[in-house]
């Protein structure tokens, strides 16, 4: 066991430094060119596919949770980058990690924590929207990196993942969805057959202010559970120091979640670094 959860541990660390490599080479060539407007930034940011470099950081804190009252915090560390393939043609590569920390989940009392599942995005979009609509399709692939049995699939997965979105007047709306089987894995682990479907829609103003909120619909095909949450949302862009940083805060609502998982309460708040070209 000790040695999975290092071989884990090596895979993850490998996974951030190309990411924090590649974040570098994207912040030295920004640094020549005219700065972006808060507008122009929160626009980008409304667009999960938008030619910009973003390193959010999600927290998600559930309390209330199941026959035990538990409480999860799921910090998600989900860096974007996008790479230009040719003038008509971009790929933007998404990671989403999530670390949790659990505690009254599993029993009364029992406390879980590390590295959940990995799920690695890429999606091949238009370099330009056409009258403010674009959109990207790729693999979507779920790398077992849980370094806690009970907090991940001891699953490879892998499926298509798609988004389209329109952009007009300061609205932003469209919807993101993934569909992932498992491939390879633990026997001894279920299936993996989950859809995730995240309809969205915010309104930006020029101050770069933004209001806003998604549904993330989880789809269990194998176990015939679905999860529904709605997010809505409040943020606005800052700088701390030199660093371009949006911030956002909102409430977790469940709207539709089984009667053992189901929190009384889920507040949400990101932190997202912003490296405009």
């Amino acid at each position: 066991m000790n040695m999975k959860i290092k071989n884990m541990s090596l895979r993850c660390q490998s996974l951030l430094l190309i990411f924090a490599f590649s974040l570098t080479i994207g912040t030295i060539k920004a640094q020549d060119k005219p700065a972006e407007s808060a507008a122009e930034l929160a626009k980008k940011l409304s667009n999960p596919i938008a030619s910009l470099i973003s390193v959010p950081f999600q927290n998600n804190t559930d309390v209330g949770i199941g026959a035990y009252n538990g409480s999860r915090n799921t910090l998600n560390f989900q860096p974007v980058i996008p790479i230009s393939l040719s003038p008509s043609l971009n790929l933007i590569t998404r990671v989403v990690l999530p670390i949790v920390t659990q505690q009254g989940i599993t029993a009364p009392g029992v406390k879980q924590s590390g590295l959940s599942d990995a799920v690695v995005s890429a999606f091949f979009s238009p370099a330009e929207a056409k009258n403010g609509l674009t959109w990207g399709v790729g693999p979507a692939i779920l790398v077992p990196t849980a370094t806690d049995k009970l907090l991940g699939t001891e699953k490879l997965g892998m499926g298509p993942t798609a988004v389209i979105l329109k952009q007009a007047n300061g609205w932003t709306y469209g919807a993101l969805v993934n569909q992932i089987w498992s491939v390879a894995g633990s026997k001894d682990r279920a299936d993996v057959n989950q859809m995730f479907l995240q309809p969205f829609f915010v309104y930006n103003w020029k101050s770069g202010a933004g209001a806003g909120g998604n549904f993330e619909i989880t789809q269990n095909w194998e176990g015939n559970v679905t999860a529904v949450y709605f997010n809505p949302t409040i943020s606005g862009i800052t700088k701390l120091g030199t660093q371009m940083v949006q911030l956002a805060i909102g409430p977790r609502i469940p709207v539709s979640v089984p009667e053992g998982s189901r929190p009384d309460f889920g507040i949400r708040a990101v932190m997202n670094f912003v490296f405009p070209k």
